[in-house]
């Protein structure tokens, strides 16, 4: 603050051109190093004009070293003044081009960008369609793939449709939240829409039309956590898949089967434990944005859950047991 408060800004208007001249200077010179960056890492355009704009200022840094170089002699005091005036307009500026960038550019550049590729025409339709073919959809394909199951695949990011066609994958591109896409994909001659994809919000969009227009549908979807899973079930899908609930019990066997506990038992455990939970979801669904009754409620499945489960545990233990006693004698 104390640097900034010290720019004499008087020198504008006795060097107009030449603080003008600089402050364009070092911003176009600035946006072409930044440019051919953007094509060395071989970023969109929209991406590169988001880093041209956002780093065209002349960092705050800038203020102490022109102060310190003023001390050392390098600098005389009015090449000071129009240097730190120059680096404030800079910054001053760079939010304004921001907003002139987002309103102006990105929406006709970017989104042309983003256009020019047109939907694939879906040349071949199956009885199972998978949308979303990231991470996840991509594990749930393979597996359908290696038991003999012609799927088709939709999905909206051009590049990774690219790369997995180039793996021999037969994937379509294209937004699945389009019902003209889901038509020409088969959604009305489908049995099964497997919607793997990781934005809710899409999710909801494309479930929501499936089962207003396609009821016959059998629909078995993704959810990225337990809230999700909820609102799911509130739309009245019966299929839901968290992403992390059988990753996350199947570390917690592991934790346990490291620390001596029965694998065969653990295992069984750990499937009990997923339908239990499965099972309170749907109970807890109900009553979801009611807070105070849901905590309540929440409360006592964890506590009806953990009985259940040491119970279970108690029973599977002495069956090992006993399974153990007579193979010894």
């Amino acid at each position: 603050m104390a640097v900034g408060a010290s720019i004499n800004f008087v020198v504008i208007g006795d060097n107009p051109l030449m603080v003008a001249g600089l402050v364009v200077a070092v911003i176009l010179i600035k946006a072409v190093v930044l440019l051919l960056v953007g094509i060395i890492f071989k970023l969109k355009l929209d991406q590169r004009l988001l880093l041209i704009v956002g780093l065209s200022q002349i960092g705050e840094f800038a203020f102490v070293l022109l102060s310190f170089a003023f001390q050392l002699n390098i600098f005389e005091r009015e090449q000071l003044d129009i240097m730190l005036v120059v680096t404030a307009l800079t910054m001053t500026l760079t939010p304004i081009l921001w907003m002139l960038n987002e309103r102006l550019c990105l929406p006709n550049v970017g989104t042309k960008e983003a256009e020019k590729r047109p939907m694939d025409d879906i040349q071949k339709n199956h009885k199972t369609i998978l949308v979303g073919f990231g991470h996840f959809g991509s594990t749930v394909g393979r597996f359908l793939r290696a038991h003999g199951i012609s799927t088709t695949i939709l999905d909206m990011d051009s590049n990774r449709v690219d790369f997995l066609r180039k793996m021999g994958f037969e994937v379509y591109y294209g937004d699945a939240s389009r019902m003209d896409l889901l038509e020409s994909a088969g959604i009305a001659e489908a049995d099964y829409l497997i919607c793997a994809i990781d934005n809710p919000e899409v999710v909801f969009s494309i479930v929501k039309k499936i089962k207003e227009k396609y009821p016959q549908v059998k629909l078995l979807v993704r959810a990225k956590n337990r809230y999700d899973a909820y609102d799911l079930h509130n739309l009245g899908i019966d299929h839901i898949y968290r992403e992390s609930l059988d990753t996350s019990v199947l570390m917690a066997g592991d934790v346990l089967n490291f620390m001596g506990f029965d694998k065969e038992a653990i295992n069984s455990q750990a499937q009990k434990f997923i339908q239990l939970d499965i099972d309170s979801l749907k109970r807890l669904a109900v009553i979801r944005k009611n807070e105070k009754e849901y905590i309540f409620k929440a409360k006592e499945e964890i506590a009806q859950q953990e009985k259940l489960m040491a119970e279970d545990l108690n029973l599977g233990s002495s069956r090992i047991e006993a399974k153990s006693v007579k193979i010894s004698t």
